[in-house]
């Protein structure tokens, strides 16, 4: 049984948050154009994650749109957390 768009939101979040504090680690020593990608990044993130508790609070039922949104935005992050990988 597939899990419901709160779930899949939920552990998107989840995933990209690990990714970050790893990305965190490996880039201690790493250059200052990764850091400031991952800077902007983890406020996007940061924006995903209110936008994934205002959406659970405000909606009983969710719209596919909404949670497809959250989903696109967490894509995005990955991307950039992907370029941010290879550039190391």
């Amino acid at each position: 049984m597939d899990a419901n768009p709160k779930q899949l939101v939920g552990k998107l979040i989840d995933e990209l948050a690990h990714q970050r504090d790893e990305l965190k680690l490996k880039l201690h020593l790493g250059s200052v154009e990764a850091k400031e990608q991952l800077g902007k990044l983890e406020e996007r993130l940061f924006q995903l994650r209110q936008r994934h508790v205002a959406a659970i609070e405000a909606l009983d039922e969710t719209s596919a749109e909404v949670w497809d949104a959250l989903k696109l935005l967490g894509s995005e992050i990955q991307v950039g957390f992907d370029r941010i990988w290879k550039s190391l």
